[in-house]
């Protein structure tokens, strides 16, 4: 059974960093994309970050890029969120999910596999 687990949220000042962590369990995760999403009340969820395990290629939606950095470890099995220069629009849940396959995923129906969220709260 797979499982996705989310950790390293929580409150940070303006201008401030996070670094996200997801650890994936049940499966090889080798052919799977991981993905970033984050859902602000009252909006929709959103595509932030993905990551091909097999080859390391990423996406980045254009508010994040060149500030928040998406990594994978195979020796861990994770998948990690390095959120830089933070903002106050950034205060969001922040979900991993995983998907088999290959390519860019920036939609959430195109997941399988979801964790449960960390909270992720910028002051300004």
């Amino acid at each position: 059974q797979v499982q996705l687990v989310e950790s390293g949220g929580g409150l940070v000042q303006a201008g401030g960093s996070l670094r996200l962590s997801c650890a994936a369990s049940g499966r090889s995760f080798s052919s799977y994309v991981m993905g970033w999403f984050r859902q602000a009340p009252g909006k929709e969820r959103e595509f932030v970050a993905a990551i091909n395990w097999s080859d390391g290629r990423t996406d980045y939606v254009d508010s994040v890029r060149g500030r928040f950095t998406i990594s994978r470890d195979n020796a861990k099995n994770t998948v990690s969120l390095q959120m830089n220069s933070l903002k106050p629009e950034d205060t969001a849940v922040y979900y991993c999910a995983a998907d088999r396959g290959y390519g860019n995923r920036r939609y959430a129906r195109e997941y399988d596999y979801w964790g449960q969220g960390t909270q992720v709260t910028v002051s300004a």
